[in-house]
């Protein structure tokens, strides 16, 4: 059966929360209208019947919530014990070398899996795909890329996008325009790019604008790329401002000249190359001023609140576009675990770990 995906009604913030379950005073702040989802980290998680637990609760509060996680595979995967091991996806990349047809069926099988886990716990998309190019330059993107060739880049992205969607799961392209040309860590300092723009368009941009479409997709009627995160990164031949804080960045190149319609969703504001704009209030601003719909403020509690209070007196209730897929019929574990492609993907990816 097709799921069907209904527009997601949200506020545009998205914070975390502290520990394995809601608090009185986190299910307070949920109901406030301007939040718009929750994003869980490895602290929200101990078994998997806790986690299927913590998103029930925040559900009954407010079902239309969005909830997220950071869950690539390799270094970055928030849940692991009682969930299968994704490998980095250069590991992909590495048997699509060897074998081009095994790794690109991997690639949609892994999709397909890790979507399905999370659908199954009850949560609704996880930030990926990578799709910076990685040129041996940064630590933080290394291995989480699939390489420094654009075209390695669409071939096997556009197959863990569309295992993906076959589970029912919005994908999200990052970080946009591309994390991969810096050496520092936009977590700790703020990165400088100073290529100009061609070299990006020419490179870099390239997986970005091959998703952005409605015509990416195989049957041509929806882009492969449902969301974008961009960098907190300045290209600083291009504009002063990081591109997620850049008018030409989002509503100049992302919107106009890739013609993309999708969500797109700030990088986290508590990061150190967000602090170019200012205090959090003026941050989130900032954000979506240039055309982020939703803004994430993690592991900053008195922020998250500040920005809340922030958007109610602004009159910020309502995000300016909504994720257009959110699953409407999702596998129980049971259920998952029971199928003959999970249990063949599972059994592939050890073998590629071993």
């Amino acid at each position: 059966m097709t799921p069907s995906f209904p527009p997601l009604p949200a506020g545009p913030l998205m914070l975390d929360l502290a520990g394995f379950q809601l608090s009185d005073d986190e299910a307070e702040l949920l109901r406030r209208p301007a939040v718009g989802g929750v994003i869980l980290f490895s602290r929200n998680y101990r078994d998997p019947q806790q986690l299927i637990f913590l998103t029930d609760q925040i559900r009954r509060i407010r079902p239309e919530l969005l909830i997220a996680v950071d869950h690539e595979g390799g270094r970055v995967q928030r849940f692991r014990a009682g969930f299968t091991r994704i490998p980095a996806m250069a590991s992909l990349t590495r048997l699509w070398q060897r074998d081009p047809a095994a790794g690109l069926a991997l690639a949609r099988d892994c999709g397909w899996l890790y979507a399905s886990e999370l659908l199954a716990h009850g949560l609704d998309i996880s930030f990926a795909p990578v799709l910076d190019m990685d040129r041996g330059i940064s630590e933080v993107i290394g291995d989480r890329s699939f390489g420094a060739d654009a075209d390695t880049v669409i071939a096997l992205a556009a197959e863990l996008m569309q295992g993906m969607h076959e589970a029912g799961m919005a994908t999200t392209g990052k970080h946009f325009p591309g994390h991969g040309a810096v050496a520092a860590d936009s977590h700790l300092e703020m990165p400088v790019d100073e290529r100009s723009y061609d070299r990006i368009e020419g490179e870099d941009l390239l997986p970005f604008a091959r998703f952005a479409r409605a015509e990416s997709s195989p049957k041509g009627d929806r882009a492969l790329m449902d969301a974008v995160m961009p960098a907190h990164v300045v290209y600083s031949n291009c504009d002063p401002q990081p591109a997620g804080f850049s008018d030409f960045w989002l509503q100049q190149v992302l919107r106009r000249d890739l013609g993309f319609d999708g969500m797109i969703f700030s990088d986290d504001l508590s990061m150190a190359g967000a602090e170019i704009a200012g205090g959090y209030a003026e941050r989130a601003d900032a954000a979506l001023q240039a055309g982020c719909d939703m803004v994430l403020v993690c592991n900053q509690p008195k922020a998250a609140r500040l920005v809340l209070n922030w958007l109610e007196q602004q009159g910020r209730l309502e995000a300016p576009r909504v994720l257009q897929m959110k699953a409407q019929a999702r596998l129980t574990l049971e259920q998952l675990q029971a199928e003959p492609r999970w249990r063949a993907c599972c059994e592939q990816l050890q073998r590629l770990e071993e």
